[in-house]
């Protein structure tokens, strides 16, 4: 996610779907209604196995990965939905692994390159990365040896993609332009699972699962600093001006305030059980978890270290991106219509 501002259109359809009360068909955006803070909340079913989302602000596109079940996966797909209506505007299928199994190259994390115009994504089941046109949805490249890969951030201004090797705790950096790999940086011991990348200074972040630590790799270096934070890190975001670390603790079920200077837990904030997902509203401050037990979105102010919002999402929530104002959320509550999941756009009050 680049750190400029971004901006979504809001189109008539927005105001039909805030406005309907019927009971939500697939591809349909419905209302659930405001929360006490100003917050309007609208879910719409997309398809089954939803698992991360990314917004091009070129594209004015919400990038969402799916997939379902097991080895071999052979369901799987990239789509392309409208942020405003949230309706599926293309689907594109992942390539084909095995012809005898109809195995896909299945994705899982995702991220927006807004400068190459491509998506990258990650193939956890396949120990790969790839990458794909925004334009076409044209499957570019398969990136090999990221041993289950589990999450993918873009610096776009150094033209650099990294991605989370979970298996073997290391973090891949590849160039963008050429599709290149370029660095590679292993943490003995770690779980290398979130990722954020600080793009003034070329800074990237992970939280490792295993080492209740955050894994700072900057720019140029080899040799990682490592961060104490909360229990069960598993995902990482940062404040707009880069200073403070914030992680997801899914063991502890709280976010953890760090101070990258320092490198000290400054404030731990309960937010619910199963916390797995954060990211940082940078127009406000204000720092977004979701909590896959409890169900819900919890809005903290970091400052102050209290929960300001609690929202409620569908079951199983699994993913929060955040783009000037609005957070998506995606699920596995299978509550659509025919069992598919849920993505929940939150229009953030003040």
């Amino acid at each position: 996610m680049t750190s400029f501002t971004r901006t979504i259109r809001r189109t008539a359809a927005v105001a039909v779907a805030l406005a309907a009360g019927s009971a939500a068909l697939t591809g349909t955006a419905t209302a659930k209604g405001g929360t006490a803070t100003g917050s309007v909340v609208t879910s719409a079913p997309l398809v089954k196995g939803l698992y991360q989302s990314a917004y091009s602000e070129r594209n004015d596109a919400l990038w969402v990965t799916t997939a379902v079940g097991r080895p071999p996966v052979t369901g799987s797909s990239l789509l392309k939905v409208d942020p405003d209506t949230l309706a599926v505007e293309a689907t594109y299928t992942p390539p084909v692994t095995d012809t005898a199994t109809g195995a896909l190259e299945a994705v899982y994390g995702v991220a927006v390159d807004d400068e190459h115009n491509t998506v990258w994504t990650t193939n956890t089941r396949n120990n790969t990365v790839a990458v794909y046109s925004q334009r076409t949805g044209a499957h570019l490249a398969t990136l090999p040896d990221v041993a289950h890969a589990r999450e993918i951030v873009v610096d776009e201004r150094h033209n650099t993609v990294w991605a989370s090797a979970f298996g073997s705790g290391t973090l891949v950096a590849y160039d963008s332009k050429t599709l290149q790999e370029k660095e590679r940086v292993t943490v003995a011991g770690s779980s290398p699972t979130g990722l954020v990348v600080n793009e003034k200074t070329g800074t990237v972040y992970a939280a490792d699962l295993a080492g209740d630590q955050i894994i700072e790799v900057s720019a140029g270096s080899e040799t990682p600093r490592l961060i104490p934070t909360g229990d069960g890190p598993i995902s990482v975001s940062l404040s707009k001006n880069g200073r403070t670390a914030y992680t997801a603790d899914q063991t502890a079920g709280t976010v953890s305030v760090v101070d990258l200077k320092k490198g000290t837990v400054t404030k731990s904030v309960a937010t619910g059980a199963g916390a797995l997902s954060v990211a940082t509203d940078e127009r406000t401050g204000k720092v977004l978890v979701v909590n896959r037990t409890a169900a819900n979105l919890t809005v903290v102010d970091p400052r102050a270290g209290t929960v300001v919002e609690t929202v409620a999402t569908g079951a199983n929530p699994n993913h929060v991106e955040v783009a000037d104002g609005t957070a998506y959320v995606v699920d596995k509550s299978g509550s659509g219509p025919a069992g598919e999941d849920l993505v929940t756009r939150v229009d953030l009050g003040h």
